[in-house]
């Protein structure tokens, strides 16, 4: 009788899983299509619109531009991130709860709210396309860094950096030789989110970009209102391959994490 509730459990996460996961399955078949339309099943297999998607040159920039953004935006978040997370833990000032709250906002304030504020707000400020999309990629990017390096420092003994403050290191080279090598797990994991954040965001780049700057998200979105050649698919399948490779790592580094502090325990 005890088993009868686990094989119901399994079957219902089988269910979620199939559900969740059978939409970016048949994208990836129908991105080997041989047929000139989005049909599924296709009538073929092949390689062609992946070679297409390599050849035009819409497809190709959009998709730098996205890699080039991702990468600044989440150079940045992971730099501020890891400050705030550090002040926030260590200093653990009055308004810290407040200032948690104010970090976490991109993820609580629907997006478009959020989209459409930053557009009018960088207007104002007279900010470029790219300088905007970048700006507004690190804020989303922020919490995701906030947390984990925060995790990561609550998991972290605070006497190692008063040992290093006794022993002559000031606050910055305790910071840099003692600190930021132990946490670097959690850092990099932010920094993967923060990279991820950027390079699968839509919605905000939508209200940003311009017709000579555009990501490949965005790209994807206006070809499905003008075109329907697989090649949409086959650059769906290439970025949640990527997707998928940079979550892989990070759970790599979250057991590389773990295991470091089942070492430094006992």
């Amino acid at each position: 009788m005890s088993t009868r509730p686990g094989l119901w459990l399994c079957a219902f996460g089988a269910a979620v899983a199939v559900f969740l996961i059978a939409p970016s399955v048949i994208v990836v078949v129908m991105s080997f299509s041989s047929g000139k339309i989005l049909l599924f099943p296709p009538p073929g297999f092949g390689v062609e619109w992946y070679a297409n998607f390599f050849r035009s040159e819409e497809w190709v920039g959009s998709a730098l531009n996205s890699l080039e953004i991702a990468l600044l935006s989440s150079m940045l978040a992971t730099v501020l991130g890891t400050v705030t997370a550090f002040g926030l833990v260590r200093g653990r000032p009055r308004t810290a709860q407040i200032t948690n709250a104010i970090m976490l906002s991109p993820l609580i304030v629907p997006l478009v709210v959020t989209a459409i504020g930053m557009y009018f707000t960088y207007h104002m400020l007279g900010l470029g396309a790219y300088a905007g999309i970048v700006a507004a990629h690190t804020t989303l990017g922020l919490p995701y860094v906030v947390v984990t390096v925060a995790a990561s420092l609550y998991g972290l003994d605070a006497d190692l950096e008063l040992a290093a403050r006794n022993l002559g290191a000031n606050p910055w080279r305790g910071f840099f030789r003692i600190t930021l090598p132990l946490i670097m797990p959690g850092v990099a994991i932010g920094g993967i989110f923060a990279f991820v954040s950027s390079w699968d965001e839509v919605v905000v780049a939508l209200f940003l970009t311009t017709p000579t700057l555009r990501t490949l998200p965005v790209t994807m979105w206006e070809q499905t209102k003008s075109t329907v050649d697989p090649t949409i698919a086959a650059a769906s399948s290439l970025l949640t391959t990527f997707t998928l490779f940079l979550l892989l790592i990070s759970v790599t580094l979250r057991r590389f994490s773990a295991g470091m502090a089942k070492e430094r325990v006992a």
